[in-house]
């Protein structure tokens, strides 16, 4: 199981277009977790893309400092979900080269994190909707009852 997935810099490019609403300017990807989360450089720190949460944080200072976070077991749960990745790897379900762990329904509008809602998915498709997913719940109230959302101009039930 690899808890590091490398990506092109087409893919990354192409994955994190529809993530606009966050700065990611002046920021270079490095990898991803085995869920998609992005890792990018900046000249000031390491960045961390949340795509659970849909956020996007200045979380270390210096390159070491990430791995030396990444070799902890707390720091591979944390940012890796390494948990849930060695749960479901043990199931037989494994990514490919462009693939990465997905979430059936994004816990962002009400799936669980959990073993039974992971599938196999493209990287960059998974990503691209997560960004366009976070775009259009991030300003709503709390407890917002969702019925619906769109992608890439297609309609989706929830």
């Amino acid at each position: 199981m690899e808890l590091i997935r490398s990506f092109t810099a087409a893919q990354f490019s192409e994955g994190l277009e529809s993530w606009p609403f966050l700065d990611l300017g002046g920021k270079r990807p490095l990898f991803a977790s085995p869920f998609g989360d992005v890792f990018l450089e900046a000249p000031d720190a390491i960045w961390y893309l949340d795509t659970v949460e849909g956020s996007l944080s200045r979380v270390w200072a210096s390159a070491e400092e990430l791995w030396s976070a990444l070799k902890t077991d707390e720091g591979q749960d944390r940012y890796l979900l390494a948990g849930l990745a060695a749960a479901v790897d043990s199931q037989g379900l494994s990514p490919g080269d462009s693939e990465v762990y997905g979430f059936k329904i994004a816990p962002v509008i009400g799936g669980q994190i959990d073993p039974a809602n992971v599938e196999v998915t493209d990287f960059v498709v998974s990503l691209n909707i997560l960004g366009q997913i976070h775009g259009q719940v991030r300003n709503l109230p709390p407890r917002t009852k969702i019925s619906g959302f769109t992608v890439d101009g297609g309609e989706l039930a929830h």
